[in-house]
């Protein structure tokens, strides 16, 4: 019984932690870079791997293929996000490659984690400051469960007693088969 247990323990362990990307361009990728790094040494880092994180602020479908822009979040090495900075920091991510990402499912506020092979830096316009992305090639992209905020509370409304049990409980289950309530012991 022990080697069962020692079994299913070493098999959830083994599989929950996982890539969340292909394990070797997660191990080529080079994880967390400064964007503004890239932006002013466009062609030392043209053409390196690169694994980021982020939110999506718009998904766009053009000629060259689905165009992301994205806020910048940083990834652990397994490529889980590590949390939300104040980085002020986008990236453009481009996937060219067999089918597209439609704008409905790739929507604003989305997470995702990609590794990206970077182009340029490409002009562009936030409200009307005009902004240098650095544009990736993405190689590959996960799209994170969308959160769905839950009210405040999570309990179920308090009922008075005799609505905890249901109506064929608190009947069939009387003493007498009569149509008065029947209540547990533990009343």
């Amino acid at each position: 019984m022990k080697k069962l247990y020692l079994i299913i323990f070493i098999n959830m362990f083994l599989f929950s932690c996982t890539h969340v990307l292909k394990k070797d361009l997660m191990k080529s990728g080079v994880y967390n870079p400064r964007l503004s790094e890239i932006k002013e040494n466009p062609v030392l880092n043209k053409g390196r791997l690169f694994i980021l994180g982020g939110i999506i602020v718009k998904t766009t479908v053009t000629k060259e293929g689905s165009l992301i822009e994205a806020i910048f979040v940083p990834v652990d090495s397994w490529g889980y996000l590590k949390g939300y900075t104040t980085s002020n920091e986008r990236f453009l991510a481009l996937y060219r490659g067999k089918g597209l990402l439609d704008p409905l499912i790739y929507n604003e506020k989305r997470e995702i984690t990609l590794a990206g092979e970077f182009i340029e830096t490409r002009k562009g316009i936030i409200g009307e400051l005009e902004y240098d992305y650095p544009l990736f090639e993405i190689k590959e992209i996960y799209l994170w469960e969308e959160y769905k905020e839950t009210g405040y509370y999570s309990y179920p409304p308090y009922y008075p007693a005799p609505y905890y049990f249901p109506p064929y409980y608190r009947y069939r289950l009387s003493p007498f088969y009569d149509n008065y309530p029947y209540y547990p012991w533990w009343y």
